[in-house]
């Protein structure tokens, strides 16, 4: 009989995990693709020596980074969490980086314990590219108006239809959401970072506000229209989805 087979005590352990996402097919495990959670489940099996079924905060995209990605899954009991973290590490950096982890209750679930999710999304608004920055921004040459920019991101405080900022999901699925804020910070030297933070989010729903708020920044969209494009709740009226390059899983509430 193998470990795999042998009997054990299990702890529901919970991971903090950051991850460049830049080569990865996104957060969930795919069948013959390169994924941050196949790549974390295959690590904790063999150093466990135990099947473990993991859940996440968010589904990221490919292409899409994190830097608090919440992890769940069952492994055995006893295992000292200090020597699991280091060994892990050893073997997923530098690309995915299990930034804690500890033991919690049994009922606590990565995804549906979650009380809120804070994205940011990142844009370098220079006229010459950063090398430096290419993987982890959007850049956009031309001049954005900040003014407008916090303008158009303030109507999506609130609790709004998102069918026009998400893709369709399965049918009778729900686009409503919670949004709890909506915010542009400038870091200075053309850097802008969007913040937001919401109960739950649809599927490229951060990518499709910011594709269209970057409209509103370079004076192609009004501030105003913004409220027009929720009420259609039609993919059609919004811009273009922005790269996945700028987006970061920030943080998890619970």
């Amino acid at each position: 009989m193998s470990l795999f087979d042998a009997p054990v005590d299990l702890g529901r352990l919970k991971l903090v995990v950051a991850y460049d996402g830049t080569d990865f097919r996104g957060y969930a495990i795919q069948r013959d693709q390169r994924t941050v959670a196949g790549e974390i489940k295959a690590a904790i099996e063999k150093i466990t020596q135990t099947p473990v079924e993991l859940t996440g905060a968010g589904r990221t995209d490919a292409g899409v980074h994190a830097w608090g990605q919440v992890v769940t899954g069952d492994i055995p009991s006893g295992f000292d969490l200090r020597k699991l973290q280091n060994s892990l590490n050893s073997m997923l950096n530098p690309q995915i980086v299990i930034r804690s982890a500890e033991f919690v209750d049994a009922d606590f679930d990565a995804r549906f314990s979650a009380k809120w999710r804070a994205y940011r999304y990142t844009i370098v608004n220079r006229r010459a590219l950063d090398p430096f920055r290419d993987r982890y921004t959007w850049w956009v040459e031309t001049p954005l108006d900040f003014k407008r920019l916090q303008l158009g991101s303030d109507v999506f405080i609130g609790e709004h239809d998102f069918a026009s900022f998400s893709r369709k999901g399965p049918t009778g699925s729900s686009s409503v959401r919670l949004v709890l804020d909506s915010r542009w910070v400038e870091e200075g030297d053309g850097i802008l970072r969007y913040e937001i933070r919401a109960t739950s989010f649809c599927w490229q729903m951060v990518r499709s506000i910011v594709g269209t708020l970057v409209d509103v920044g370079i004076g192609k969209t009004k501030p105003g229209e913004i409220m027009g494009i929720l009420a259609a709740k039609d993919r059609a009226t919004a811009s273009q989805v922005a790269p996945a390059t700028g987006l970061c899983l920030w943080e998890v509430g619970y």
